[in-house]
């Protein structure tokens, strides 16, 4: 198996100049990074850390994060995990990934998902209840702008003309997209875009049960990339069993000397498995 790392980067964290070498030196191939433009004040969320944890406030935009990174690896894998496409104009977003793998030599892995948080989407003028649809139309939309010289899309949510759109990205046809979710819906959207599923915080004892399901529904033998994984020897033994790509394990948010030191863990944990 692979072994890279899935955290949120924050004002208060390890900056990403700083972890991705640290990644490299330890041997874990991929960071990817999480999205929430904000939070809005909301009585069931409360203030920051007493639902939902302080790092859900303050994440940094991991497009920016993930170009720092670049700029300072060579081999890592440079990865959203995930963006919130629902959240986020196609056409510009088709542009920051593709700018992202040009800067990083194609490395850059777009990982997405349908998101959670209503009330955030309802700010960027998304219909919660039909977020499923326009992500699929995005997507779409991203992949012709990615590919064709003279792009265009007309759809129900995504309507533009010819364009042109550069740059393009170094990977053909274009950067792999991993999905996230755990239903029919994101399945048929893994089948009709993915190169991998990345199911989040997956409890391992129920992993394989849920592949099973997956490739019944896709009719493929996609790839597994767990995401947010736990480190702990029965878990790495039940991925490995499961026949995962890679893991990526949940890193925590904290300053640079914590992080250091939990990548030294994690980095030990792999090694029986790599």
């Amino acid at each position: 198996m692979k072994f890279g790392v899935a955290t949120f980067l924050t004002d208060e964290s390890i900056r990403p100049t700083a972890l991705g070498p640290a990644l490299e030196e330890r041997g874990l191939d991929a960071l990817f990074l999480a999205e929430h433009t904000h939070i809005p004040v909301d009585p069931h969320i409360g203030e920051p850390g007493s639902v939902l944890p302080r790092k859900y406030f303050r994440t940094l935009d991991p497009f920016v994060a993930l170009g720092a990174a670049a700029a300072v690896t060579r081999t890592l894998t440079l990865g959203t995990g995930i963006a919130l496409v629902v959240q986020r104009d196609p056409i510009t977003t088709a542009k920051e990934v593709a700018t992202l793998d040009l800067v990083s030599d194609g490395r850059a892995v777009f990982g997405v998902g349908a998101g959670w948080n209503r009330a955030e989407m309802a700010h960027h003028g998304t219909d919660p209840r039909t977020r499923g649809a326009l992500l699929d139309e995005r997507l779409r939309a991203m992949i012709e702008l990615w590919t064709k010289e003279k792009a265009e899309f007309h759809g129900n949510f995504v309507d533009f003309g010819p364009s042109y759109a550069w740059p393009k990205p170094v990977q053909q046809p274009h950067p792999p997209i991993y999905v996230g979710g755990d239903s029919e819906a994101a399945w048929a959207r893994l089948a009709a875009y993915g190169a991998a599923w990345m199911p989040n915080s997956v409890v391992p004892e129920e992993l394989s049960a849920k592949i099973t399901r997956m490739r019944e529904a896709t009719g493929t033998r996609t790839p597994v990339v767990v995401h947010a994984a736990q480190y702990d020897s029965k878990s790495l033994e039940t991925y490995a069993s499961a026949g995962v790509e890679r893991v990526l394990l949940d890193l925590p948010t904290a300053p640079e000397d914590e992080v250091l030191k939990v990548l030294d863990e994690m980095a030990a944990a792999a090694t029986p498995y790599r």
